[in-house]
């Protein structure tokens, strides 16, 4: 399938057996009657059109006076003028059936691309961590846009077009068995035959093509995605010409994959024209000799050709619905692959709600590692006492951030334990125990909506008064208010119009609301100005009193009132203690510490020289008295 191999036939017949309850929804016994309905005005629609050549037929031998139609048609309609508004009248029908059929079936096929969406959707969202890092949003959201509009087609084409059509082949065979001996029943047969043999060589030859074209087509969506989501990064290195080269070669991939889409299509039609105008040679001329012979009237050569017409279309449609069928497929086929995807974590068969107390944490003995061949955590043991802050601080790669998504069960551990107030996490259902759980990360992403929809997102039945008030908490309701439309306003693409404190106070607000009992900082003020950090350092100190707090730092400077601080060093424990303990020891803490503390003490005099600087100017420029 993902290799570029034509779908086996063994995978078609699953994915239509997967496609079978969007198709008979259960539960919606009002879409299951509309699809039989549909079903039973498509069939007879099919008999009501088996009528309209021999209405033809009647009408060309009334008008050329070869026919007695006494006692062959009722009396209304014997005359060739009544014939030939019988036969248009019947058309008429047979289209207002099939209209009928296709307004029935409108709500049962929405209704299956809505399930299907929404199960995809939900699906996504339960995958574990490590799937989203590794894929990429733009050729996810492709996959899935193009899954969804697959599944519409296959569904109506399967309900509503392939069995019917079958019965419309049988009763077209056995009426010219009937009316006109078995040679045209073989010339008809050997038509049929080869028009769908070689619609299914040539469509299966085609699917590979259009496997590449969506490959090609995924590709540019996703480079044209990751360009536009990262624009100030393409501006900052100037990279613009780059980025248009990189999409454009993805489009010249897909400008070659969708001409030979497209001539191929001209290829098969123009053999199914061949395949099906050779046997309709032979029909007719098998009908005129028959004329010559007065075997037959002009009206039965007008018959077989009327007929050869209408059995046409089906024939045609056969090879559409196959074509449409399979390509259907290929467009959803990744799809369902993302659906067969198991989650990496999940609930335990049995697994209770987590019973949330004064909300301690506890890891024992854990040991971790993304790859197996690179261990990050390798035996921790530690305690986040009730209502204590504990600090982890170390070098990059220490493994710091890991104990944030191990406490958040975005993944498991190899060994060990995680508790919370004496509660094996992997125990408990990953919603409750999440939703004890406030985090303030470091890269504040917020959603492409208004500032309160991003604080309420913490707990989306709040009032607007708590909503309000949880911003007072951050100190940041006086900047909304601000604003042109106060809370009311867009904050952009992943919140790109607000400044990196604003944003983090919109997610202390959001925290607020959440109101956990256990509470994750993590490196929430890393990304910040000395300035700024000290006042987001001042909310996040209301926020995280009389809270469980785990936080995780790169500036020690924040987690010095921690309860206790633990120094990781390559995935181990090197040093644990309070701030005054630690610095006593005059290890890596302490090393770490009067390194920042230079480094802090060297901007800060920089900043005091170049506002010393700017007073001179100031100075020199003022005029004298």
């Amino acid at each position: 399938m993902a290799n570029g191999k034509t779908v086996s036939e063994s995978h078609l017949l699953r994915t239509l057996l997967n496609l079978w309850p969007y198709m008979w929804p259960a539960g919606r016994a009002d879409l299951k009657m509309r699809v039989v309905w549909a079903s039973v005005y498509l069939l007879i629609s099919k008999f009501v059109l088996l009528l309209v050549p021999y209405f033809f037929k009647w009408s060309t031998d009334a008008l050329n006076g070869r026919m007695d139609l006494a006692g062959t048609v009722p009396p209304l309609l014997a005359g060739a003028i009544a014939l030939v508004i019988a036969y248009n009248v019947t058309r008429l029908i047979q289209l207002g059936l099939n209209q009928l059929r296709d307004a029935l079936f409108a709500s049962v096929g929405q209704h299956a691309v809505r399930q299907l969406a929404y199960r995809t959707f939900v699906h996504m969202h339960e995958l574990s961590l490590r799937f989203h890092l590794e894929r990429k949003t733009g050729g996810l959201s492709r996959i899935i846009e193009r899954g969804t509009k697959g599944i519409e087609t296959i569904v109506r084409f399967t309900i509503l077009n392939s069995v019917p059509t079958v019965i419309e082949f049988l009763l077209t065979a056995a009426i010219f068995w009937w009316g006109y001996g078995f040679s045209y029943l073989a010339v008809t047969a050997f038509t049929v035959w080869a028009y769908i043999w070689f619609t299914i060589r040539a469509s299966d030859w085609r699917i590979a093509i259009r496997r590449s074209m969506n490959d090609s087509d995924t590709d540019a969506n996703t480079k044209a995605i990751d360009s536009l989501l990262n624009f100030e990064t393409v501006k900052y290195f100037g990279n613009e010409e780059m980025e248009a080269k990189r999409f454009d070669k993805s489009m010249e991939r897909y400008e070659k994959a969708a001409t030979d889409v497209w001539t191929s299509l001209g290829w098969l039609n123009f053999g199914q024209g061949v395949i099906f105008g050779i046997g309709t040679t032979i029909m007719l001329v098998l009908s005129a000799l028959a004329v010559q012979r007065g075997e037959q009237t002009v009206g039965d050569f007008v018959f077989v050709n009327s007929m050869l017409l209408q059995l046409a279309a089906p024939l045609n449609f056969i090879g559409f619905v196959y074509r449409e069928i399979r390509q259907g497929l290929t467009d959803i086929e990744q799809m369902f692959e993302l659906l067969e995807v198991e989650a990496e974590v999940v609930d335990a068969p049995g697994a209770a709600e987590l019973r949330i107390g004064q909300g301690a944490i506890s890891f024992k003995d854990v040991h971790f590692a993304y790859d197996p061949a690179r261990p990050i955590l390798k035996g921790i043991s530690f305690e986040v006492p009730a209502g204590k802050t504990v600090a982890v601080v170390g070098p990059s790669g220490a493994g710091k951030s890991t104990l944030s998504r191990l406490l958040y069960r975005f993944y498991d551990i190899q060994s060990g334990t995680i508790t919370v107030d004496g509660q094996d996490i992997r125990s408990v259902t990953q919603k409750s125990l999440r939703s004890h759980i406030g985090m303030v990360p470091q890269d504040t992403v917020l959603f492409n909506d208004t500032v309160a929809y991003n604080i309420r997102y913490g707990r989306t039945s709040a009032s607007e008064g708590e909503v309000y008030a949880a911003a007072e908490v951050a100190q940041i309701a006086h900047f909304i208010e601000m604003l042109p439309e106060g809370f009311e306003t867009k904050v952009g693409e992943r919140g790109l119009k607000l400044s990196g404190g604003e944003k983090q106070r919109v997610a202390i607000a959001r925290t607020i609301l959440k109101a956990p009992p256990i509470l994750i900082l993590d490196e929430a003020t890393s990304a910040l100005d000395t300035t700024t950090e000290r006042e987001i350092q001042t909310a996040l100190d209301v926020v995280s009193k009389n809270r469980t707090t785990l936080v995780i730092a790169h500036r020690l400077s924040t987690v010095i009132g921690a309860d206790e601080i633990i120094v990781l060093k390559s995935g181990e424990i090197a040093e644990r203690g309070t701030h005054a303990a630690l610095l006593e020891k005059n290890g890596l803490y302490a090393s770490m510490w009067n390194r920042q503390r230079e480094a802090t003490q060297a901007e800060e005099h920089l900043k005091q020289v170049r506002e010393s600087d700017d007073m001179g100017v100031v100075t020199r420029l003022a005029p004298a008295n």
